[in-house]
């Protein structure tokens, strides 16, 4: 019996033990990192080593593209004689990888795993980003070294091949990697050093990195913190002088089980806390409305809020909030290049103290008919300082920063979001958009070709849509003897379309016409266009119905931006003409033309070519141009006024009937 009772009293002492330990904020049980290949000890720069570790072929049974998955480990050490901030490493993956998961990173594209990385991809440390020297921490692998566990499925290579990427190297500035070599047949090792020619401003003893500079950058300021939760302010800031965002929006990922509990200034896409009603953070929080709660899902997507509300003591109240998502290139007007908002951010175990700050990863940033914009990992910066909200002379520091740099890039096989004609005195036919330039539906091969070149339309054409401009098309192609292929070509499929026209040359000077369509069924405010005149820039004398400016990129004067006159800054949606049921639509649009003097320019042949733009750019969106310019041939069969007169006949009998 006795025996009995301390067996008993045994079990109940190792039961109460193992719940204390689970109850402490350290575990026993904490991962230690593998010891480095022994290739890492010549090494006395940045070691870098990637090995497969397994592979298992998956279903589908495909010979011709085998999907199969593996297993892989990264490894970064420092064993440099300086710390590496905010380490980043390049995988140049060449199988049509698909990345699963990944551990201790993220990728540095800001792109949410799972993904495609077949072309290769940059890992940046999370949660741990710099990597301690052995100096500094005796020798310590888990704080100089990190390993990054892959998993994910590749194509093609069968047991035995050994699925090793194409390199791998250090992203960071300021080293220089060698050729990988390879340990087997299934690891490859790297030992990058140190750059002696690379030039820096940052100093051993700097804590934090510089902030870097960008098309866009994302400043997250922890400025108050609690144990549980903490209020962060971001800043969204456009750098890029034809950059712009429309009705933005913002997402990121948590990576910790945070929750957003109230914003100011901007608001969540979708309002739902039931990811914490049922989730850990409600075991956790038993005692929380979650009815207040605003957003507990893992990827919120943040919008701005309206001009309505900036003066709202609740929502708005915040400088800079409130502008329904408009964010403006500096160019145009730097007090509305930059949009901010707060929001309370609730934490949870084992983060419960309020120095443990972790923001959140994967941000990207969008709007409608704008640039598409890559963004970085966020890095740890000096802490921001603002001006005292008591009006004393002094600055208030916040608690911690880190910066997001996004910059501007066209995505592999993306279409444009408009497009441009070209036309000129000398010749009476128009060089149309390009076919399918903003893309093409996939069902259109019954009624359009897709890949044929759109057929020269007469002046006329453009002021209708396109699903109208076909009995136009053919009745100028017979009379100018052009060859119209059947079906016809599809249209451009473009909400905006712009007509560079030149109107005339002459010895001392030369002139432009620029027509901006609006064929979408939302307005543009506050809009701006851009055009890059590679030889002619230097002669812009001025605009009639738009502000102009000459513009100096990256050193080079070849650009003019425009935007509307005071009031006149608004470009309307495609409306109903006046008789719906006869008429085609009509589109919002605005006109000017352009002089240029030849004093600067002697040498600049207009008709050749020195009058059309090589970029066009309506909103920071680069444009689709035409394939051909509008030649100097003649082109002239038949009276200009005849032939006008004969379409506007045509055009009357479409409508008639």
């Amino acid at each position: 019996m006795a025996l009995n009772q301390s067996y008993d009293l045994f079990f109940i002492f190792i039961f109460n033990l193992s719940l204390l330990f689970s109850l402490l904020p350290f575990s026993f049980s904490q991962t230690v990192a593998d010891a480095p290949s022994p290739a890492a000890d010549t090494c006395n720069g940045i070691f870098l080593s990637y090995a497969y570790t397994s592979g298992t072929k998956l279903k589908p049974t495909d010979p011709k593209h085998q999907p199969y998955r593996f297993e892989s480990v990264l490894t970064v050490l420092n064993n440099g004689d300086e710390k590496l901030k905010s380490w980043r490493a390049f995988v140049g993956f060449k199988n049509d990888e698909y990345l699963v998961s990944a551990s201790n990173a993220v990728l540095a594209d800001g792109t949410s795993l799972p993904a495609n990385v077949g072309n290769g991809t940059i890992f940046a440390g999370y949660p741990m980003t710099d990597l301690k020297t052995a100096i500094e921490t005796a020798g310590d692998l888990n704080q100089i070294q990190v390993q990054v566990k892959l998993l994910g499925t590749q194509f093609g290579v069968a047991a035995p091949g050994v699925p090793l990427p194409e390199t791998i190297h250090l992203a960071n500035d300021g080293f220089l990697c060698p050729k990988p070599s390879l340990q087997g047949k299934s690891e490859m090792q790297v030992c990058c050093t140190k750059d002696p020619k690379f030039k820096t401003n940052v100093t051993v003893e700097d804590e934090f990195l510089p902030r870097q500079s960008g098309d866009l950058t994302i400043m997250y300021d922890v400025t108050r913190t609690y144990d549980s939760n903490y209020w962060a302010q971001v800043t969204i800031s456009n750098h890029n002088p034809l950059g712009r965002l429309d009705n933005w929006k913002l997402s990121f990922d948590w990576m910790r089980d945070e929750f957003i509990y109230t914003m100011k200034g901007a608001y969540p896409y979708v309002v739902d806390s039931s990811d914490c009603i049922f989730g850990p953070q409600g075991q956790h929080y038993r005692d929380l409305d979650f009815g207040n709660v605003l957003n507990c899902e893992r990827r919120p997507t943040i919008i701005d809020l309206p001009l309505t509300k900036a003066n709202d003591t609740t929502m708005g109240m915040i400088p800079k909030c409130c502008r329904n998502g408009t964010i403006l290139p500096p160019t145009m007007d730097p007090s509305k290049s930059s949009s901010v908002f707060q929001m309370q951010v609730f934490k949870m175990p084992p983060d419960l103290n309020r120095s443990e700050l972790s923001p959140p990863q994967n941000w990207k940033i969008n709007g409608t008919l704008n640039p598409n914009y890559k963004c970085g990992p966020p890095v740890r910066v000096s802490p921001s300082q603002f001006p005292d909200p008591s009006g004393l002379p002094s600055n208030t520091t916040v608690v911690a920063s880190w910066q997001v740099v996004c910059n501007i890039t066209r995505p592999k096989n993306a279409s444009p979001k408009c497009c441009v004609s070209f036309s000129a005195y000398f010749n009476e036919s128009v060089v149309p958009c390009p076919t399918c330039a903003c893309g093409c539906l996939r069902n259109s091969a019954n009624t359009c070709r897709a890949n044929a070149t759109a057929v020269l339309v007469p002046p006329e054409a453009l002021l209708v849509p396109f699903e109208n401009r076909t009995a136009i098309t053919r009745a100028w192609a017979d009379l100018k003897h052009f060859t119209v292929p059947n079906p016809m070509p599809c249209g451009d499929n473009c909400g905006v379309s712009i007509n560079w026209h030149l109107y005339s040359d002459f010895s001392r000077g030369w002139s432009a016409r620029i027509t901006i369509f609006n064929w979408d069924e939302t307005a543009f405010p506050d809009w701006f266009a851009a055009v890059q005149l590679n030889k002619a820039t230097p002669g812009f004398q001025k605009m009639y119905s738009f502000n102009g400016t000459a513009l100096e990129l990256n050193g080079v004067n070849n650009t003019i931006f425009m935007q509307g006159l005071p009031g006149l800054n608004y470009i309307v949606a495609e409306t109903d003409a006046a008789n719906p049921q006869k008429d085609p639509r009509v589109p919002g649009k605005q006109q000017t033309v352009i002089s240029f003097t030849k004093k600067t320019t002697p040498s600049i042949n207009i008709a050749a070519g020195d009058g059309f733009p090589s970029k066009v750019f309506f909103n920071g969106e680069e444009c689709a141009l035409p394939s051909m310019l509008p030649t100097n041939s003649g082109n002239r069969k038949g009276s200009t006024t005849v032939i006008s007169i004969l379409i506007a006949v045509l055009v009357f009998m479409l409508v008639q009937q």
